[in-house]
């Protein structure tokens, strides 16, 4: 994502990093430890199960050494929560009071006419889909499905719920008609190719459409169900410039302000979840994409909430689900509850049968920890009435509760099952604390320290094995260090070296930072990154940040380095010059043989 900055005034970008702390702010989201001058935690952008992720409080920049993402505060928000750098600083301004002018000067995206194009097209067709559901004969039929399901007017209305006819080129026509490039809106997922020969079809047809915002409240996708039998039941837009499925949750821009007022978010498994809910009066509520939850997902809700509440639907597909994302989301530091639903039950269906009051009393109110839930959910796969079905239950419960690290809350789930199942608490003790000391003998050294390192969303550990850069990449490096501590080391690679670094990512940096220093800034990792224009330079120049370059230094290591540099490129002449004299000495032609020689030579001598 690249970060153009608009016009937004440099005080603005600098106060939002002077009042966002690198370690509160990364904090919200990863649980860090201090391990010599770094803070470090489990990557929340890639799975791990060693922490590589690092934290430096003085420079103010993170930087993960598993997956290489780096940057300051404002890139952490962005990458997080699927911000472009505008959105970002706008959200950080706003937390912290900071004033931010708007209009001429203030905060603007950088131009960006293609992705504009787009927003402004769902936006319409949006606002067309709706309309003909509401106004036309081609909706009549989606309306009386929409309300036999109870969706109000009111609801159909503030969700934006529309209806595209079972026509090929009903939006064709509409966005033919407003000059829209059409081979972009087929990659921005209103149309399809046809199938035969040139030409555009509606994407969607025949389908009740459900509008996707982003965090900002903008269309950038839909859903469409289909009205009757058919499949796929429903149908998204595809990935584009806007719409990244595992980082986008359905209705987060409507229940932001609930979600920071309460620190909980509902999770529901769809979009009629969400709205029947809405009108039930659960306004924290969000829904996954169609897909299961991601690491992306999780980190977002973890920079909003506190807590989350699973309201999956009541059947074995649902359950299963709730089963798989309790440890991706406790993995993170979150609190989890789980609402139950009678079995067989969505929750949509709940209200509609129920009404809102009995949902929210029963159902959301009623959530039980994510423990109970394991027991419960365990117990559904046994006969508890046959001696075996009890025996395996038991064995299964007892490994869940053995893990639990608080003594009281292990007794009281024990106490829970002696009851159930007439069994003695005594022996059920006696069993659970036999296993609570062979897991521990099984943990391996140095993993007992911390529960939270060894949790069920950290996959296999992708260790990279440390590749030996070579001479001139790491000389390179090195000026790079010097020059973002110190304004008199970048002069003096300038007026030596310029911007002639082999690797063009270097160059780029090395004629920013001459940029930065021209106009008077102070150094700083922080604050220089936030003049880069570029996502991979962002990550590059972190990482080179991160070397442990003394800040002291003298022309002599300079003068080394820059050596280095330059001797690079004539090595590599000297390595094609080589190549080509032993090809003319296997064609026999000596004489041409001799003349490179020469040339070797006197570039040797350079």
């Amino acid at each position: 994502m690249a970060s153009g900055h608009g016009n937004i005034p440099e005080e603005v970008i600098e106060s939002v990093l002077a009042r966002h702390d690198i370690v509160d702010t990364v904090g919200k989201v990863v649980h860090l430890s201090k391990q010599g001058k770094y803070l470090w935690g489990l990557c929340p952008f890639h799975s791990e199960k060693t922490p590589s992720f690092t934290v430096t409080p003085d420079r103010g920049v993170f930087h993960c050494f598993g997956c290489g993402m780096g940057g300051n505060a404002i890139k952490f928000r962005m990458e997080i929560e699927g911000l472009t750098f505008p959105e970002a600083v706008k959200i950080m301004a706003e937390e912290s009071d900071i004033p931010v002018p708007e209009g001429k000067g203030g905060l603007m995206s950088p131009p960006d006419p293609e992705r504009d194009r787009l927003i402004q097209a769902y936006e319409w067709s949006a606002k067309f889909y709706h309309y003909l559901l509401k106004n036309t004969e081609h909706g009549k039929a989606a309306m009386e499905y929409l309300r036999a399901r109870n969706f109000s007017d009111k609801m159909i209305d503030q969700f934006q719920i529309g209806y595209a006819p079972d026509r090929w080129d009903t939006l064709l026509q509409f966005l033919e008609k407003r000059n829209f490039d059409l081979a972009e809106m087929e990659k921005g997922g209103l149309l399809s190719a046809r199938g035969e020969g040139k030409g555009y079809i509606d994407r969607f047809r025949g389908r009740i459409i459900f509008p996707i915002a982003n965090r900002t409240g903008k269309v950038i996708a839909f859903a469409g169900r289909i009205l009757g039998e058919g499949q796929p039941k429903y149908l998204n837009s595809p990935e584009s410039r806007l719409f990244n499925k595992s980082r986008i949750l359905y209705n987060l821009h409507q229940s932001k302000a609930s979600i920071r007022k309460t620190r909980q978010i509902v999770l529901f498994e769809g979009y009629g979840d969400v709205i029947s809910a809405w009108e039930a009066g659960v306004h924290n509520g969000v829904a996954t994409m169609g897909t299961s939850l991601t690491e992306s997902h999780v980190a977002l809700m973890k920079s909003l909430a506190d807590e989350i509440v699973l309201s999956y639907d009541g059947d074995r597909a649902g359950q299963a689900a709730a089963m798989k994302s309790i440890p991706m989301l406790e993995g993170s530091g979150l609190r989890v509850k789980i609402a139950l639903l009678p079995s067989g039950l969505d929750p949509d269906e709940f209200i509609s049968k129920h009404g809102g009051e009995r949902f929210m009393d029963q159902v959301i109110d009623s959530a039980v920890s994510s423990i109970k839930f394991k027991l419960i959910y365990l117990k559904k796969n046994h006969i508890l009435l046959e001696e075996d079905g009890k025996i395996a239950y038991v064995k299964e419960a007892l490994e869940v509760i053995a893990s639990l690290p608080s003594s009281t809350e292990r007794e009281v789930y024990l106490r829970e099952i002696a009851s159930e199942l007439e069994l003695s608490y005594d022996s059920l003790k006696q069993d659970c604390n036999l296993l609570r000391a062979s897991m521990q003998k099984n943990i391996p050294e140095g993993d007992n320290n911390d529960k939270r390192w060894n949790n069920g969303r950290h996959k296999k550990g992708q260790v990279q094995t440390p590749t030996l850069l070579p001479a001139y990449h790491v000389a390179e490096r090195r000026l790079l260090s010097f020059m973002i501590q110190d304004p008199e080391a970048a002069t003096y690679v300038g007026e030596r070296l310029g911007e002639d670094f082999n690797i063009d990512d270097h160059a780029a940096i090395a004629a920013y930072l001459y940029a930065y220093y021209a106009q008077g800034k102070p150094p700083g990792i922080s604050r220089f990154l936030s003049s880069l224009q570029d996502d991979r330079l962002e990550k590059t120049a972190t990482s080179i940040s991160m070397m442990d370059t003394p800040p002291d230094w003298n022309m002599q290591v300079l003068d080394d380095c820059i050596r280095e540099v330059r001797k690079y490129p004539l090595q590599r002449k000297m390595d094609q010059k080589r190549e080509e004299m032993i090809q003319a000495e296997k064609s026999g032609d000596f004489l041409r043989a001799a003349q490179i020689a020469s040339e070797i030579i006197a570039l040797e001598r350079q």
